[in-house]
C-alpha cells in the first residue's frame, strides 16, 4: 500500500467556515507529501494563484465541484476504435505525462517545476498515479492524479493524437469500475465545456464532501496496489 508521508504541521480550516461562494479556501502552506494527502482527503487541490501582484499557494474547493460518474462516460464510436488502436501502461512513465501536461505550450499552464516535484514524490510513495495511452513504444497521452481509497483527483491530462487522452480516460473509468465502483469518486476538479462534453457534471461542494467522506476507507483500484506490482 502507499508509504504514509509525515504528518503535515499545518492545519486547514474546516470546511464549516469555508466561504459558500468562493473556491479559494486558503492560502500558504507547502506542496510536502503530507500535506497534499491531507489535503485531498479533506476536498482541498492546490494551484497558484496571484493576488494583489504576489504569488501564493492556493488550496481550492470548488463550489461546483466537476465529477465524473462511473457510468456517466460518453463513449463514442470513434474513441472507442481509438482506445483499439492504442496501448494503455499504468505508471511507467508518470514524470512524461507530468512533463508533457505541464508544457509551456499550453496557455492555461500552471504545473510549475515545483509542482512537478511534488508529485513526483507523491507518486514515489505510492499516492499519485499515471494512466498513459501509448503507440509504438510512443507516449501520445495521458492523466496523472491522486489516489487515496476510493478517491481518483484527477489534475490534468494531454495528448499528442487524437483522442490519447480520451482513451486514458476511458481506461481510467474501467479500471475505477469494480467492486467498489459504488463508493469511488472520479474527481476533475471543475466542469469545463470540453469535460461537460465527456460526461462531466457539477456537484454541490457539500455533496462532494459527503461522497469524499464515504470513499475514502474503499480499497485502491488493483493496478494502484504497490504490494500488488
Amino acid at each position: 500500500m502507499p508509504i504514509a508521508p509525515a504528518p503535515t504541521p499545518w492545519a486547514f480550516p474546516p470546511s464549516s467556515t469555508w466561504d459558500p461562494d468562493d473556491d479559494l479556501v486558503a492560502l500558504g502552506a507547502d506542496l510536502e507529501p503530507g500535506t497534499l494527502v491531507t489535503a485531498y482527503g479533506l476536498g482541498l487541490f492546490p494551484m497558484p494563484v496571484t493576488l494583489d501582484g504576489e504569488e501564493h499557494l492556493g488550496w481550492f474547493s470548488p463550489v461546483e465541484r466537476g465529477v465524473l460518474p462511473l457510468d456517466g462516460l460518453r463513449v463514442s464510436r470513434s474513441l472507442r476504435r481509438s482506445a483499439r488502436d492504442l496501448e494503455i501502461r499504468i505508471d511507467t512513465a508518470f514524470d512524461d505525462v507530468v512533463d508533457a501536461c505541464g508544457s509551456p505550450d499550453r496557455a492555461d499552464g500552471w504545473i510549475t517545476p515545483e509542482f512537478r516535484h511534488a508529485y513526483g514524490r507523491l507518486h514515489r510513495l505510492g499516492w499519485a498515479h499515471s494512466v498513459e495511452a501509448w503507440r509504438d513504444d510512443r507516449l501520445v497521452g495521458g492523466l496523472y492524479g491522486v489516489s487515496i481509497g476510493g478517491l481518483f483527483a484527477g489534475e490534468s491530462m494531454f495528448h499528442r493524437e487524437r483522442d490519447a487522452s480520451k482513451v486514458a480516460l476511458l481506461a481510467l473509468v474501467d479500471l475505477l469500475r469494480d467492486d467498489h465502483a459504488e463508493r469511488r469518486v472520479l474527481d476533475v476538479q471543475w466542469q469545463t465545456p470540453h469535460l461537460a462534453s465527456l460526461g462531466v457534471v457539477r456537484r454541490p461542494r457539500a455533496d462532494y464532501l459527503d461522497s469524499l467522506r464515504r470513499s475514502l476507507d474503499v480499497p485502491l483500484p488493483r493496478p494502484f496496489r504497490v504490494d500488488d506490482e
